[in-house]
């Protein structure tokens, strides 16, 4: 198979062409985070982690409400509306942001200037912004799939969360708390959408559609790693602007 010249993929095929790139591209493999898992960064190098990957949690519910409001069916859109609901709450202080916002304060930001997003790299505010965008305007079936993403990710957050609490004295639990409703959220979400795409990805151009749509969301996250890797490991590089480790806004 090509992509000039594309052959119908079953529907197992498909799932397993899915399947085979997160194994190559997924941002599990990348050097910055296999340091973060293996304990091998300082606490600054954790912090601009944490600063850096509140933008991506923040702009996820508007990333799916840009999604919803273009769902065709009352059952489509409940099914997308519980993503944003996970990450927004149903109140104050509840949701995925709100838990992210718990890990930075654990790991010594002050809340305001994380939220702010006076410390954030341009390159994360770039890919981050690009992902909405490619939500917002491409196709539906595109859309949902690059959130395939989810299929992987409860084994990131398992090595995540162990390997953090192994290695850092300053992460507690309750600094992670985030992760644990993700290990039964992404894999409820990652089903519905693979559905999704097994069923509506029926022509060898939707198919390819949605593979490429994989590989984007995975070089969005590869991408913010990159410049994460770039800017504060040594010899370290932070752009103008960009959150410095000891300053007043890290306790």
């Amino acid at each position: 198979m090509t992509a000039t010249n594309p052959t119908l993929l079953s529907a197992d095929e498909l799932e397993q062409a899915l399947r085979a790139i997160g194994a190559e591209r997924y941002h599990n493999r990348h050097p910055f985070h296999r340091a973060l898992h293996d304990g091998k960064l300082n606490r600054a190098q954790v912090q601009a982690w944490a600063l850096n990957r509140y933008y991506y949690q923040a702009r996820i519910p508007a990333k799916d409400a840009t999604l919803l409001a273009r769902l065709p069916t009352a059952e489509l859109r409940r099914e997308w509306r519980r993503r944003i609901e996970d990450h927004d709450g149903d109140a104050p202080g509840t949701g995925g942001v709100a838990r992210w916002l718990k890990l930075t304060d654990g790991l010594g930001l002050e809340e305001g200037y994380v939220t702010s997003l006076d410390g954030l790299l341009p390159a994360t505010r770039f890919a981050v912004d690009a992902y909405v965008e490619f939500v917002r305007d491409r196709s539906i079936l595109e859309a949902i799939a690059s959130s395939l993403t989810e299929l992987f990710s409860p084994t990131i957050i398992s090595e995540r969360v162990s390997g953090m609490l192994r290695h850092y004295d300053f992460v507690t639990p309750e600094t992670l708390a985030y992760f644990t409703p993700r290990l039964t959220q992404a894999p409820r979400d990652s089903d519905f959408a693979l559905a999704y795409v097994r069923e509506h990805a029926t022509t060898p151009q939707t198919q390819q559609a949605v593979l490429e749509a994989l590989r984007f969301k995975c070089s969005i996250l590869w991408s913010m790693l990159d410049a994460l890797d770039y800017a504060y490991v040594a010899p370290a590089r932070v752009p103008p602007g960009a959150f410095v480790p000891g300053t007043d806004a890290a306790r």
